[in-house]
């Protein structure tokens, strides 16, 4: 498959250089190994810090949500990879400006370990520091498992209502309760129709016939719930959220947020005829969809498919939902 780089060696750096260039007012790079992109004016004086991490290759997750209302740092992978625990720590001080600082992540094994790590190391220098971890993806455990669950796109609103709440001068423990509840409250499932490529391996992650998709893989290309031939639109929205709805508190008179995602490769086009499936379902539940969001937000590299998410609102979460914000890649 055909990539537009110099070296795969230099795909991520590279990639960040083109980034805090086309957008100097918004981001810059730190760490001594450039890893880390912060706000381009710093921390916010008396604001409560939010930082995120992970692996490249999700654009925008996880660092294209630096900006105002949002993020204040991420720590940046290599491409599906975590993060060193030294672009954490380096994350998390750039974003400090002494109320504190939210370490807000996807639950993987890997970003598990290395921000429970800073944590650890940064409370003892004195920094008053907390973390939550989103797990939504309901395709990678039971409900009674919840916590072994996987975070996907469901990241997208926990770090949107996170960073409403520390704009408007929330302490640490509420902007730690907000980006809680929102985290809680999200369900996500995915489906693949192709792989992508590691740009370091030069390969095709793993392998699918064209006749075949898979449901409910993961963003990294970890194993869904069946592999089938493929099926319509509509037959996949209805599965989709066959696995969403009954984890949901949603009668009729519901407010939800939605969000249909394309995992890189599909086109807008076909995530409308995906959320036209799904906003048709919901209205004959009596559940209001709000602030729909359809479009990349949460990719695989060139992966074609898409997740949907829901998340169910009280007026907090849609008020901090529908707060103003500004990065690169979107605006409220």
């Amino acid at each position: 498959m055909k990539k537009l780089l110099n070296s795969p060696l230099a795909y991520v750096d590279e990639m960040l250089d083109g980034l805090v260039t086309a957008h100097p007012e918004m981001l810059r790079r730190l760490g001594d190994d450039g890893r880390v992109i912060a706000r381009a004016g710093g921390a916010v004086p008396g604001k409560v810090g939010i930082v995120t991490g992970g692996g490249s290759g999700h654009l925008p997750v996880f660092l294209g949500y630096v900006g105002d209302g949002l993020l204040d740092a991420c720590a940046v992978g290599n491409v599906f990879a975590g993060p060193r625990v030294d672009d954490c720590q380096a994350a998390v001080r750039a974003a400090n400006s002494g109320a504190g600082v939210l370490q807000l992540y996807g639950n993987y094994g890997g970003d598990r370990m290395n921000f429970d790590m800073s944590q650890e190391f940064l409370q003892m220098e004195g920094l008053d520091v907390a973390s939550v971890r989103v797990a939504d993806d309901v395709a990678s455990a039971a409900p009674a498992d919840r916590a072994k669950r996987r975070g996907v796109a469901g990241m997208v609103f926990a770090f949107k209502v996170a960073g409403a709440r520390a704009a408007q001068g929330g302490s640490l423990q509420e902007v730690t309760a907000a980006a809680r509840k929102a985290a809680d409250a999200c369900r996500s499932i995915g489906v693949a129709l192709t792989p992508c490529v590691v740009p370091e391996s030069g390969k095709a992650s793993f392998t699918i016939a064209d006749n075949e998709i898979e449901f409910g893989m993961g963003i990294h290309g970890e194993p869904g719930i069946w592999r089938g031939e493929m099926k319509t639109a509509d037959a996949l929205a209805d599965e989709m959220l066959s696995h969403l709805l009954p984890e949901l508190p949603l009668d009729r008179g519901s407010r939800v947020a939605v969000l249909v995602n394309s995992l890189g490769a599909t086109p807008h086009e076909e995530l409308y005829i995906l959320y036209r499936r799904v906003a048709k379902v919901l209205q004959e539940r009596g559940v209001i969809p709000v602030m729909p969001l359809v479009g990349r937000y949460a990719t695989s590299m060139e992966m074609a498919g898409a997740s949907l998410t829901l998340m169910p609102l009280d007026a907090e979460l849609e008020r901090l939902l529908k707060a103003p914000a500004h990065c690169p890649f979107w605006r409220v």
